[in-house]
This record gives structure tokens, sequence and C-alpha cells, in this order.
């Protein structure tokens, strides 16, 4: 195993690299701390920070994640502190106010604390990592060429593309206050959390998203009242979908409404000011959060149609059960490529997966890269 404490070897400085990943999610660090572990001598691009996005994914901008396998509510921070670098410590949020057992923080893992795990062992193993930016592509290799914000080119016999995609969210400057203190782009991410049990909630959107979030919010244990904002007089979910909605007793619609803005009390959502599409007036709804479900988009601009996407901008795979894209020698994982999941435990099996598909990649296609593969 590689120390922390070792001089990384310059990126490039030995000639094409065997693997690149670019993105810091889930997807991105079980992928690196699977090439590492298979002495693929990973560097990962993490990428830098932004105001819709920033290194380590969308789970930095979440709180407490009670669905990872491996992580119940217990003293978090005692465990997070002792495996990450101290160096770091900064970047750790407080614990959550309130959440104690036996006079010690009792939580389950926040999204940051995750994400600064999977970082720290993906460096145990020797990743190699780069805060900068994949501006641009050239894939018409492999060696692939990949073009950073502020350094120079670097080559690549395999690339795995792990960046992602990030929430649509509505916009206003309200909703961006209540970030984490009652909004949230994910039902099934947060639903469950303390801040939003027994309460009445709000689902804003009308397609099968949409609907999805607001059925399984209705269908959790305890669940009070949840309304369904639509813009217009009808959903575009799908027929069976809207059927479960309209005919489930604890969501009651609200037709021909837009949010204008969310209510709190600075500390956490206490309600929704509506705004009529039909004429104009106001009204407020109350409700102890709102989950936006009006899609995603996908972080892959960068790539410029280097690789087969689908109507809506995510990477395709193009064989059953593995990660490879239209590219040989090119991979992806995560959310980048899962319009349909977008679970972290779901990102970091894929990210597994990209790992195993560029070992295999490399060891199939030998003969080809030759000895600029080999160190």
């Amino acid at each position: 195993m590689s120390s922390t404490s070792d001089t990384p070897r310059p990126v490039g400085s030995e000639g094409p690299e065997k693997t690149i990943i670019i993105g810091s999610g889930p997807a991105g660090w079980s992928a690196a701390i699977y090439a590492a572990r298979a002495n693929l001598d990973p560097v990962l691009y993490e990428g830098t920070f932004k105001q819709d996005m920033m290194p380590l994914g969308q789970l930095a901008y979440t709180t407490e994640v009670e669905n990872f396998a491996g992580f119940p509510a217990g003293n978090v921070r005692a465990f997070v502190k002792s495996a990450v670098d101290k160096s770091r410590h900064y970047n750790l949020p407080e614990p959550p106010a309130g959440h104690t057992k036996d006079d010690q923080p009792h939580y389950a893992v926040q999204g940051t604390e995750l994400m600064e795990l999977m970082k720290q062992q993906a460096l145990n193993f020797g990743t190699r990592v780069v805060s900068d930016d994949i501006e641009r592509v050239d894939f018409s290799g492999p060696p692939h060429t990949l073009y950073p914000a502020a350094g120079e080119p670097v080559q690549a016999q395999t690339v795995i593309i792990a960046t992602g995609a990030r929430a649509n969210y509505l916009g206003l400057p309200s909703e961006e206050v209540y970030k984490n203190k009652g909004v949230s782009a994910c039902a099934v991410c947060d639903g469950a959390l303390p801040i939003f049990r027994s309460k009445p909630l709000a689902v804003v959107g009308g397609g099968d998203s949409a609907v999805e979030e607001a059925t399984y919010l209705a269908n959790l244990k305890g669940a009070d009242k949840i309304y369904l904002i639509v813009r217009r007089d009808e959903m575009r979910a799908s027929k069976v979908m809207q059927d479960r909605a309209l005919n489930h007793p604890k969501i009651e619609m609200k037709w021909n409404s837009v949010v204008d803005e969310v209510l709190g009390d600075e500390k956490i959502v206490t309600g929704l000011r509506l705004k009529s599409t039909v004429d104009g007036s106001m009204s407020d709804l109350v409700v102890g959060g709102m989950f936006v479900a009006i899609g995603h988009t996908p972080n892959t601009a960068f790539l410029d149609g280097a690789v087969e996407m689908n109507s809506a901008g995510y990477i395709q795979w193009t064989l059953p059960f593995r990660t490879n894209t239209s590219v040989k020698g090119v991979f992806a994982a995560g959310d980048v490529a899962d319009d349909y999941y977008r679970q972290a435990i779901t990102s970091a099996g894929t990210g597994c997966m990209a790992a195993l598909d560029c070992e295999r990649f490399l060891v199939d296609h030998e003969e080809i890269i030759g000895a600029s593969s080999a160190r």
C-alpha cells in the first residue's frame, strides 16, 4: 500500500497514464480504489469549486446519508477524524445538532464525511489526485488526450468518466437559502430524515420522477399530506404514474401552481408561497419541506459529443452490464450514465465496474498498447 506521505509521481512524467478518472463523487473514488489496488496507478481529476458543482460531488451538499450500506447511526465523527488526514478536517461539517446518545454524537454519516472517507481510502492505495478540471478531450486514441484547465495536456490508455449529474432547481434565492434545511432534490435520499418525518411536504414537478418522489414520501411510515405542485392542469407523467398519484389518499394535487418563494424561520422550511399560473394570485402552503423533481443535467458538456449520449445528454453504455462507452478504452460510471437510479451506492458500484473494465481492457489490448502502458 502506498503511503500518503510519499511524493506522488508527476502526471504524464513517464508517458501515457494507464488510467485517468474524471470526477470525484462515489463513482470516481470507488473507481480509484479498485484501480489503485489493481496496480493501475490511477490519476483522479477531482475538479474545482463552482457555483453549481464542487469536488466530492452532489453528496457534498447533503446532510445525513441513511441509506449507504455499512454506515448505521453512531459516533461517526470520531471515526471520520481518525480516518481522514488532519489537513482536511476543516472540510468536515458540524455534527447535526441534537443527535446524541450516551453523551456522544450519534447520527448517520453526513455526505461530506462519506466522501472524505472515500477520498482517503483512494489516497491510501496511492491514487494521485489533481485539483483541476478537464475542459476538453480528444478520444482519437488510445492513448486518449485530456486537456486540464490549468495544466498541460495529459494522455491515458484508459479513461473513466465519472462527472455525475446535477439536479435542476427552480432558481429562487429563497430556495438556495434553504438547501439542506428543508429543500432537497432527492426524496429517496432525504425523505426519511428526521427533519421531514411526519410533516406535510411538497414535491414540485409533473413528470414520472415527481410522481415517484411523491409516492415514496407518501408511503413512508407516519407520512403526512404530500402536495404535488404542477404548473399546468395536467401532468406530463405516464398514465399509470398519474393514476398512482391521483388515487393515493395522502397525495393532494396543486394544479396550475408554481413556487414563488420558499418560506422559513431561517433554520428550516415552514411553507411555500405559490403563484397561480392562471390569474397570478398568491397563496401560502404550510409544509415542512420541498422536494424539487424537475430533472437533472449530466455533466457532459466538456465532452462535446466525443462519446455517444442519449437525448438528455447522459453517456450511453454500449454493452449490457458493462461500463463501456462508444469509444474503446473510455468507460463511464455513476450518474453521468445513469438517468434512472441516481443513488450514491449504485454510483459506487458502477465505479467498481469501470475500474475492472479498465483493467481487463489493458490486459486484452496489451499487444496494441505496448510498452507505453507498462510501468
